[in-house]
């Protein structure tokens, strides 16, 4: 039997092969971060298959310009022209590769998520599990899995490591090489960051994946191209991401040396040197740094994973998250509300992502619920917003998040409406598309069910009795809403009944002395009309 190291090893060849094979899903695709794309503003790469731009020659896609949402943006970023992730991609490219049919990626190379085959004509529905189900050797498969994703290079992506401006507009590129892990720790960071002003002001009030509408469909792109990236570099094309499941938990149970690591015995601020996971570097951490250099996160190594579960600001987040306070996020009817921001009431985003508080759904920022708990409660990497995703954790983390979302889909079945079109901070209405992904993606196309997707969650598939809750609680909660009406009917209904009965005796005393051949029949005629009454009632 192999050792988890004979294992990683074995990966780490395999996956060097295939991802020089295959396209991956990031950021800025290697093949346009040069002068002339940057010039020309254009992003149209050959699909391998043919040759042609976008596959155009097979069908797959073409290269058109970029159709931007003019929808007006909420008050939240007073500026204009000074941040190059307004109007995404179109600072950088205004002509990208449009795929056809159920094709995808910057090239038009890959498949929709939830399909496969040549034609990408094949519907696929994969499971995700919860991480204390899976087997040894799954679980020994998965943390082979993440190393190998933090030891090999990206070979289709690269990381910008200036602004648009700092590269003089296209005519001298900053770009960098960057493993395929920390390819999606810089993407969180660089969707979060702040924006840099010039000289020492920045404005922080800004971020294109948390704090407003596009919190949950961004990162639910997010989990599902890590996964792809995954599937891609191991060939394993049956990889999900396993959730970690925290309701009333008490305790970091992930936090073990058999798990994502355990805690240091000297220095409980840093992991045990017996997991995988004490050898990692951490990039984007240092936020303040960049700001003050008016400089990007370049991916330079900051120091290992930092992680103090349970020794954090207790009068912030004093527990982790309860069973009661999911089930009263997912009583909210409201997807979004008000200024649509962290200060929203009665939002289900707002209270999943944990500025609303999870038992009255008023905004609390003060206070960390939910989501943001589980953040505050790793005090260590895992609290620093555009560092996060360097911990393993938010992996297991966001896909347990992403479930919730998933139950409140299926219980409200919104239509696509419910998601703002209009007035949402800036990057968040249904047409805006996501910062920084390229191929595009618009944060409306993910605000449906994950089985549409490709996906689903083992805790949601059984027992089907849940599903058909999940369907009713709705129709019983408006029947509590009009229960004092049911009542008052149903005392109405009483009263007539009687008096109609009262009023079919009379007529069969007096039928009964004229006519003592029918009688059969009056009788049969007085149930089926109780019996049609009662059920119209």
């Amino acid at each position: 039997m192999l050792s988890c190291c004979s294992v990683t090893m074995l990966l780490f060849a395999m996956g060097f092969l295939l991802v020089i094979l295959q396209p991956s899903t990031g950021q800025f695709p290697r093949v346009c971060a040069n002068t002339q794309s940057l010039l020309r503003k254009e992003c149209c790469p050959p699909w391998d298959g043919d040759g042609s731009p976008c596959g155009e020659l097979s069908s797959r896609g073409s290269c058109q310009n970029i159709l931007l949402s003019q929808a007006p943006l909420g008050p939240q970023f007073p500026f204009s022209g000074v941040d190059d992730r307004e109007d995404w991609p179109s600072v950088f490219y205004n002509r990208t590769c449009r795929c056809e049919g159920n094709f995808m990626g910057f090239n038009c190379g890959e498949c929709k998520f939830g399909f496969s085959g040549l034609n990408c004509t094949e519907r696929q529905l994969r499971t995700r599990r919860n991480i204390f189900q899976l087997t040894i050797s799954e679980k020994n498969k998965f943390l082979a899995y993440l190393n190998l994703a933090k030891n090999i290079p990206s070979q289709d992506y690269v990381i910008a490591t200036g602004t648009y401006a700092q590269m003089n507009n296209g005519s001298n590129p900053m770009f960098r090489d960057i493993n395929v892990y920390d390819v999606f720790v810089w993407m969180h960071y660089y969707a979060s960051r702040d924006t840099l002003l010039g000289g020492s002001n920045v404005w922080r009030d800004i971020d294109f994946a948390h704090e407003a509408p596009g919190f949950l469909p961004w990162h639910r792109a997010f989990l599902l191209m890590w996964e792809r990236q995954i599937q891609k570099i191991t060939g394993d094309e049956n990889f999900t991401i396993p959730y970690w499941d925290w309701r009333d938990a008490e305790d970091c149970g992930v936090c073990t040396d058999e798990y994502m690591g355990g805690r240091h015995p000297t220095n409980p601020n840093l992991l045990s040197l017996a997991s995988i996971f004490s050898s990692w570097q951490v990039i984007c951490t240092r936020s303040e740094d960049y700001n003050s250099q008016q400089a990007l996160c370049n991916a330079t190594s900051e120091g290992p994973i930092r992680r103090n579960p349970g020794n954090n600001d207790k009068s912030r987040t004093p527990r982790l998250p309860s069973s009661a306070d999911v089930e009263f996020c997912l009583s909210l009817t409201q997807y979004e509300s008000g200024s649509m921001d962290k200060m929203a009431n009665y939002s289900f985003r707002n209270t999943l992502e944990g500025f609303a508080d999870p038992q009255t759904a008023i905004s609390n920022p003060s206070q960390s619920g939910l989501h943001n708990a589980l953040h505050i409660y790793m005090n260590g990497s895992m609290s620093q917003v555009q560092g996060s995703a360097n911990d393993p954790i938010f992996l297991l983390h966001h896909a347990f998040v992403d479930s919730i979302f998933e139950r409140w889909l299926r219980r409200h079945r919104p239509m696509l409406e419910v998601y703002p079109a209009a007035n949402a901070p800036i990057g968040h209405n249904r047409e805006n598309y996501m910062v920084p992904f390229i191929p595009l993606y618009r944060n409306g196309e993910f605000f449906k069910s994950s089985r549409e997707l490709g996906y689903d969650y083992e805790y949601l598939q059984e027992p089907a009795l849940q599903s058909f809750l999940d369907f009713l609680t709705p129709y019983l909660q408006q029947a509590r809403q009009i229960w004092a009406w049911l009542v008052g009917a149903a005392a109405v209904g009483g009263v007539v009944t009687a008096v109609l009965t009262g009023l079919l005796k009379a007529c069969r005393k007096k039928k009964r002395g004229t006519s003592s051949e029918i009688q059969p029949l009056l009788i049969e005629s007085e149930d089926y009309n109780n019996i049609t009454y009662q059920s119209n009632f």
